[in-house]
């Protein structure tokens, strides 16, 4: 499943993370990727240990906790601290598919990518180019969303960015272990929530939501590791 998460980050936000990576230092975007990836990567990152990483991930992870469609999508049992890339003059990142296992850097824990995550920070009139492809059995995807919004799509996916050719795109990155390993399976229980809410709003005292609900948790009790 890809999804678009609108307005995870609102105006302010936005700013702010802004504020604090514009006055960080950037080094080259290869120290994350790995052999295959390197060879197609071609941006800009903020240390993951800097301060500025640090505070601005603190602001986006804030975020995700209070969205609840994110929640809902992604059933996230570990959240990759957030990473902070700026392509411009030309920059690009060839396909590639992300790493299975990251393990976040100074801790021993592993986060399983079952899920990967773009928040563009840079409104898209900024910049040309730069767009996210992603591949599926249907073809490719293209994604260029407003500041504040999020792409969420499973990691498996072969996907890329094309080259930006005027001013800067700049976006937080990061993957997801959810609790439920499989995307057709995070899928169904996605589209039973969202049906349960909007039955909810219609028929909030029908006999049948409970019903709903309850093959809801049993199945996410059946499939999810925690």
């Amino acid at each position: 499943m890809m999804l678009h998460i609108p307005a995870v980050l609102n105006a302010a936000q936005v700013e702010e993370c802004r504020r604090v990576l514009d006055a960080a230092e950037w080094v080259d975007g290869r120290v994350t990727a790995g052999h295959q990836s390197a060879v197609a990567k071609d941006n800009m990152q903020v240390p993951a240990d800097s301060p500025a990483a640090r505070q601005a991930g603190d602001l986006v992870l804030s975020a995700l906790s209070n969205s609840a469609l994110f929640i809902s999508a992604a059933l996230p049992l570990k959240v990759f601290p957030p990473l902070f890339n700026r392509y411009r003059g030309g920059q690009a990142f060839g396909n590639h598919v992300d790493n299975a296992i990251r393990t976040v850097p100074g801790t021993p824990v592993r986060v399983r990518t079952d899920l990967s995550a773009t928040l563009f920070l840079s409104p898209p009139g900024d910049y040309d180019g730069g767009e996210l492809i992603v591949d599926d059995a249907y073809g490719g995807h293209t994604v260029k969303l407003p500041a504040g919004h999020m792409v969420l799509y499973p990691a498996s996916s072969l996907h890329r960015v094309t080259p930006v050719t005027r001013g800067a795109r700049v976006s937080s990155f990061f993957w997801i272990q959810s609790m439920v390993r499989s995307d057709q399976q995070r899928t169904l229980l996605f589209d039973l929530d969202g049906a349960i809410q909007r039955l909810g709003g219609a028929l909030p005292h029908d006999e049948g939501i409970v019903q709903l609900t309850a093959v809801y948790h049993n199945l996410l009790r059946m499939w999810a590791d925690t």
